[in-house]
């Protein structure tokens, strides 16, 4: 018999593996939530392979890793911990700082990084929305919640440096005309 390898073949009749070995059908709420957090990773993931700036690839690399931990602990593996939150408030500061606050009218195509950014707040947005019926149900804890609700937060702030980056970078050669 072949070693299993991608295809286990657990799920060809509607159901998946949670982390703690419970089976629950695909279209469960819980297993919506971490699929679409999977979902805003890869949109994550695409504005890092876009984005030419070191400091902020960096975080989305951070960013993309948080969120792995982030669907363990949805998909409820045993001991693995929902991610600090203050991390991504500390990035939402950060951003502040280097913008200095400064928010201008946001069209989600001024780049193409920026607009990976937007649609992976998008889908952000659409994890939270889909994880507030576990919170409210009890079935995820406040840290879980608060969590996701700031995801969306943090990548719209990434994307206003982005764009910050790049409209000073725009700026500055415009000068040198």
């Amino acid at each position: 018999m072949a070693e299993t390898w991608i295809t286990t073949k657990g799920g060809d009749f509607g159901e998946t593996s949670l982390g703690n070995g419970d089976r629950v059908p695909k279209d469960h709420l819980r297993v919506e939530v971490f699929g679409t957090i999977d979902e805003c990773q890869a949109h994550v993931g695409m504005a890092r392979a876009l984005c030419e700036y070191e400091e902020i690839c960096e975080n989305l690399c951070w960013l993309e890793q948080q969120l792995g931990l982030l669907m363990g602990y949805l998909a409820l593996f045993p001991g693995l911990p929902c991610p600090k939150i203050e991390a991504l408030e500390a990035i939402i500061d950060k951003v502040g700082n280097v913008t200095e606050r400064n928010f201008r009218f946001v069209r989600p195509g001024d780049s193409k990084a920026g607009a990976a950014l937007h649609v992976a707040r998008t889908v952000a947005r659409r994890a939270e929305r889909l994880a507030v019926k576990l919170f409210r149900s009890k079935e995820l804890k406040e840290e879980g919640y608060s969590y996701i609700n700031r995801l969306s937060d943090v990548i719209y702030a990434l994307s206003l440096w982005y764009d910050h980056l790049a409209r000073t970078q725009e700026e500055k050669s415009e000068c040198r005309q």
